[in-house]
């Protein structure tokens, strides 16, 4: 009979780190397809399910127990900086007008985008994962876009997502349209055979239709961004005539359907001329303003902590968000979470641009094609925030990630992907010694 000294105690499992990144990567994918997917709106039963907080409990705990205290140590500055902004509307919470809706919108809302940020830029460490994570997310919005322009529910005359959360008003619809065009615009250039490519430009198309079948302002302000940044990074500098000569083509389509649509054209000329008639405005442009004035009055009367997160559509007596994502989180958090914000957009920005510089770059055709989709959707974000209350939705943050996973990828990256260690080394001997190892033979390299 064994004794309490002799009796075996129990040993908790202990995971290699391939293991542990593994489980963190695979814990990531679900949470991204949970979050752009949402099957619980077409699959009956799932509503009654707690989907959002158990694939949020599933993101924070892949993220405490998947990636190790060394990788958090060396977190990115724009994480940092996001660390900070979450600190810093916390700090808000108890002076909030409502505490409980503070609570909420920091706790079970911002939280989620805090901790994807983290997971994707500590755990993507390959392009092959950051591909997956981005088919996930671009498919769903096209799959999305395409179900609501064929079902076409509408209301007034504008077209609405099918889904119930990020993807159904339509101003949010078409400014997710803008950030994921240029992405699936990637794919596209990335696929090979011509059914893929199919499918693909099929979906660029249908996304430019739900743009104009939704009507939004806004998304169309977005979208005409994006589309010019495509033109750039994809046209001009990556040397693609086509993309150019599609653009052409595409803006004498889109000025053909202005012109035999005149209720658009209308719609997006009360853009500069306001409430005018025949625009199907009814008063919006002018309750926006003062939306606007008032979310700016808010966070100059309440500079340091705001009026607390998610209080501002509660405090201003309509029940209506300021539809200006950087005027609302100074109303809401202060100018102190207004400046990290800001600070974490520049930073990101300045990380896409600086991905440019770096050896991977060069030698990955996929790196330098989400590098330009990247780029893209968050010029297309940081002018679409304007008009949309978006501080606190996921998408923004999933970017950031993105940002930051793509930059290390392209840093730790070789030079030259079918170069050697002394091909590497820089030099006119070592661009000969290249050139005299192409021209041998394959079995003396």
């Amino acid at each position: 009979m064994a004794t309490l000294a002799t009796r075996p105690t129990f040993q908790p499992p202990k995971f290699k780190t391939g293991d542990r990144q593994t489980l963190s990567f695979t814990a990531l994918v679900l949470f991204t397809f949970l979050y752009y997917w949402r099957p619980e709106d077409v699959i009956p039963g799932l509503s009654w399910l707690p989907l959002a907080k158990v694939s949020g409990g599933i993101a924070f705990l892949a993220l405490i127990f998947g990636t190790r205290p060394k990788e958090r140590q060396k977190l990115p500055l724009e994480l940092k900086v996001l660390l900070l902004l979450l600190i810093d509307l916390i700090i808000t919470i108890p002076f909030a007008y409502w505490r409980g809706g503070a609570f909420e919108t920091v706790v079970n809302k911002f939280s989620k985008g805090v901790i994807v940020a983290f997971l994707i830029a500590l755990i993507v460490t390959q392009v092959r994962q950051m591909r997956r994570l981005l088919f996930i997310q671009v498919s769903a919005v096209a799959f999305v876009t395409f179900a609501s322009v064929l079902v076409h529910r509408t209301y007034e005359g504008r077209l609405y997502g099918i889904q119930k959360a990020v993807l159904e008003n339509p101003n949010d619809l078409s400014i997710n349209i803008a950030m994921n065009f240029p992405i699936c615009l990637a794919f596209l250039l990335a696929a090979k055979g011509g059914l893929r490519k199919v499918l693909w430009a099929g979906s660029l198309a249908v996304m430019l239709l739900a743009v104009v079948l939704t009507y939004s302002r806004s998304g169309m302000i977005a979208t005409a961004i994006t589309i010019m940044a495509c033109i750039w990074e994809y046209g001009i500098k990556g040397k693609r005539p086509l993309i150019v000569f599609g653009a052409i083509l595409l803006g004498m389509v889109g000025v053909g359907v202005i012109v035999l649509t005149p209720h658009y054209l209308v719609r997006l000329e009360s853009i500069v001329r306001g409430n005018i008639q025949g625009a199907g405005d009814k008063g919006s442009l002018e309750a926006r303003k003062q939306l606007l004035e008032k979310s700016i009055s808010t966070a100059f009367h309440h500079p340091l902590l705001g009026i607390g997160p998610g209080n501002f559509e509660v405090t201003n007596g309509e029940w209506r968000v300021a539809h200006n994502s950087y005027t609302e989180l100074a109303a809401e958090g202060g100018f102190p979470a207004l400046i990290l914000f800001l600070l974490m957009l520049i930073l990101s920005y300045r990380k896409i641009r600086a991905v440019r510089k770096l050896p991977g770059y060069h030698s990955e055709a996929d790196i330098r094609l989400w590098a330009s989709g990247l780029w893209s959707g968050l010029a297309a974000y940081l002018f679409g925030a304007m008009f949309a209350s978006t501080e606190y939705n996921l998408f923004p943050y999933f970017m950031v990630g993105y940002i930051s996973a793509l930059y290390q990828i392209a840093a730790t990256a070789q030079p030259n992907a079918n170069a050697g260690a002394e091909e590497q080394r820089p030099g006119n001997g070592n661009r000969r010694y290249a050139l005299n190892r192409k021209l041998q033979p394959a079995w003396n390299r």
